[in-house]
């Protein structure tokens, strides 16, 4: 491979509407490293900033990163489009087969563009494109069509790829996932709904190629070292064995765990539902993805009682904290087999969990205090009843009425029809399972993906109890720049402590992106502003965003939440990132 072939991207631009697909070879490793970097240069390329998010000339990008295949827990594939949720470029980060089956099929991106004449599968492949015409699927669940694609697009097993969706993502819901490989998920922001938009079931990936190592005879020592860090060190350990469930009862114990639509910060019964709870009860196996030597994916096991035939069915769920919190605490459920239970109504219907579980404490707590009724909800919603939240996650992937069709495009939205937008759980979406405190809350209202895991936030709360705000955005401005370096290699972000900056230059060096690995800094820095950018350009405003009244009114280990700091935090972070997004000098 000669330099300047090193220098390029692989990217297959498939157009649904035309059913065509042309492979283009990009410019700009140099600059643009992969994955998240990758995902705002094809934006630029591709996307139509000023145009609605379902317009079917709109890409739904999927990028890789250079060192995908190559080293453990280089596992992770960035879904980038435009939010159906809040009008903005947006990323949704997901593992599962999709980064190796891409990189088996030879591509470093595949973009997707218009919409199918009839609902369809896309599948790709290093020798395969094709559009199956699959209409009676419409309205299928995701389990039932990965079952059937399984037949449908059979094939490259073990290497293949399945991302599909459920009827949320065809009813549009601004909060639908793409649910991949079962057990994982292209989550946040809505990309299930520009899928569904498109006419697309889903996308399968077909790893049919080969994927020759380094001639670098450093590979194999430099693979030893990082592997043996992470199975060996003890680094990884927490993942592995209970799993991010583990972080429920160090959490209560502090006052940041959502009770009850954040009513709550603690309550005595968090054991039911801690991680050592799940594993002694509902525990099936660890699952990982493709080259993940980890297994962080735990997989629990419902029973489906069927009272007509007095039989029942085992359902395999995967859970981990955040999914976890949505369905139990935030919903005040403590059983354990009814979270799984709910996660399971919700991953068939295609919705994000935390989402939807957030969204519908802000419903419960809306009925009583009289602003949405019986007759809105078709089901008595109250805190603790698995069951009516069952029924309800049901009710939101179909789009059954008015008010649902409202909640599906968000807790804020729903509230600013019925009333209780200071209860709604919502910073720029619906909150994650923390409630550490006022760095935490800012972080995830302003940060670009609006994520928990966009910066440290949550952790840092838990050391810090003093109040310095300048210390703290540029902590925020700091650790976000070495997680979008790992987002563009794409790295597992639970591999961030073993991927330091020394070390992904020895992995890119190795893999013979030397210059690169000499300009990684600068390349990095590039990535986080251009995806800022495209942010921007599709009305993104810091400065505009806000939390709501009900993130002030709680306590935490350090005492009551300073309401004043916070929006002092706030507004400095979103300072910090409009100068992130400002012009480049030489534009």
């Amino acid at each position: 491979m000669s330099p300047s072939d090193n220098d390029q991207f692989r990217v297959l631009v498939y157009d649904l509407s035309q059913g065509r697909g042309d492979l283009v070879m990009l410019p700009g490793r140099g600059l643009w490293i992969g994955g998240s970097g990758l995902a705002a240069l094809l934006y630029s390329k591709y996307g139509l900033p000023g145009e609605a998010p379902f317009d079917p000339r709109q890409p739904l990008i999927f990028a890789i990163g250079p060192a995908t295949g190559y080293f453990p827990l280089m596992s992770k594939t960035v879904c980038g489009f435009k939010s159906p949720y809040n009008d903005n470029y947006a990323e949704s980060h997901a593992g599962g087969r999709s980064a190796l089956a891409l990189r088996f099929a030879g591509l470093d991106a595949l973009v997707v563009t218009g919409r199918a004449p009839r609902l369809s599968v896309l599948a790709v492949g290093s020798r395969r494109i094709e559009l199956i015409d699959v209409h009676y699927l419409r309205g299928a669940d995701v389990f039932t069509t990965g079952k059937l694609l399984r037949k449908i697009a059979a094939g490259a097993s073990g290497h293949r790829s399945i991302m599909r969706i459920g009827p949320a993502g065809e009813n549009g819901s601004a909060y639908a996932c793409i649910n991949v490989d079962t057990y994982r998920h292209f989550g946040r922001l809505g990309a299930g709904a520009v899928m569904g938009a498109k006419n697309c079931k889903a996308v399968v990936v077909m790893g049919d190629g080969d994927l020759p190592l380094p001639e670098d005879k450093s590979y194999s020592n430099l693979f030893k070292d990082i592997h043996e860090k992470v199975t060996a060190s003890g680094m990884m350990e927490k993942y592995h064995n209970l799993g991010t469930p583990a972080n429920v009862l160090p959490l209560n114990e502090l006052k940041s765990l959502p009770w009850r639509n954040l009513a709550a910060t603690s309550d005595p019964e968090a054991d039911k539902i801690s991680g050592e709870a799940f594993a002694e009860k509902l525990l099936m196996h660890n699952a990982a993805c493709s080259g993940c030597p980890v297994g962080c994916i735990h997989v629990g096991m419902v029973r489906e009682m069927f009272s007509a035939s007095h039989r029942f069915a085992i359902h395999q769920v995967a859970y981990d904290h955040e999914p976890n919190f949505a369905a139990g605490p935030m919903l005040g459920v403590t059983d354990p087999t009814e979270v799984l239970a709910i996660n399971d109504v919700a991953d068939r219907q295609g919705l994000d969990i935390i989402s939807a579980g957030v969204a519908l404490a802000w419903a419960v707590e809306a009925t009583t205090k009289g602003l949405v009724s019986e007759k809105e909800t078709e089901v008595k919603l109250a805190f603790g009843d698995a069951a009516a939240f069952k029924r309800a996650m049901w009710l939101l992937g179909h789009k059954a009425n008015d008010f649902y069709a409202a909640l599906g495009q968000g807790a804020l939205v729903a509230a600013s029809r019925y009333g209780g937008e200071d209860f709604a759980c919502v910073l720029g979406q619906e909150m994650a399972g923390y409630a550490t405190g006022e760095t935490y809350f800012a972080s995830q209202t302003v940060a670009f993906r609006h994520s928990h895991l966009d910066t440290g936030a949550y952790s840092y709360d838990q050391k810090h109890k003093e109040k310095d705000v300048d210390a703290v955005v540029k902590f925020l401005v700091d650790d976000e720049r070495e997680r979008v370096q790992l987002t563009c290699l794409v790295a597992c972000l639970f591999a961030r402590e073993v991927y330091k900056p020394e070390v992904v230059g020895d992995v890119l060096t190795c893999l013979g992106h030397g210059e690169l690995a000499a300009n990684l800094d600068a390349a990095s820095e590039h990535a986080r502003r251009e995806r800022w950018r495209r942010k921007m350009e599709t009305g993104y405003d810091p400065t505009k965003t806000r939390i709501p009244k009900r993130f002030s009114q709680i306590t935490t280990w350090k005492g009551p939440v300073d309401a004043a700091y916070m929006e002092a935090l706030r507004q400095g972070y979103a300072k910090a990132v409009l100068q992130l997004a400002a012009p480049a000098p030489d534009a």
